[in-house]
Order: structure tokens, then C-alpha cells, then sequence
């Protein structure tokens, strides 16, 4: 079964959320700076939203470790 675009949506929202979070995190492990880490983590939200959602939707066309 085929899950419809709105989920892949959702799907790559929630994602991103958990992703953001450690990415900040890791930055400020890494710079020290709250502010550097939200600019990085502002920047790669963006970004990494669509390449997921795309990346989603390619899986969904292939057949590999269906049953």
C-alpha cells in the first residue's frame, strides 16, 4: 500500500522537528553559542524538509522490502 502525499508531509515535518532539535543541540555542544546553533539549525530545517519529502516519495515507487 501507497501512503498518500499528506502523510509523507507530516512524516517529514515531525522529522524535522526531532532532527532541528539535534542539530542545535549538537552546534552548541560544538560552537558554545545559542545564537550560532539556532542560525544552523534555522538554515538546515529548511533545506532538509524537502529533501526529505522527496527522498519519501522516491522509496514509496519502489518495491524493495515489500511484502
Amino acid at each position: 500500500m501507497k501512503d498518500k502525499t499528506s502523510r509523507s508531509v507530516w512524516k517529514a515535518v515531525s522529522w524535522r522537528i526531532i532532527a532541528t532539535m539535534d542539530t542545535v543541540i549538537i552546534s552548541y555542544l560544538i560552537t558554545g553559542s545559542l545564537k550560532m546553533a539556532a542560525s544552523i539549525g534555522s538554515i538546515e530545517v529548511v533545506t532538509k524538509v524537502f529533501l526529505y519529502y522527496y527522498h519519501e516519495r522516491a522509496w514509496n515507487k519502489i518495491s524493495f522490502g515489500r511484502g
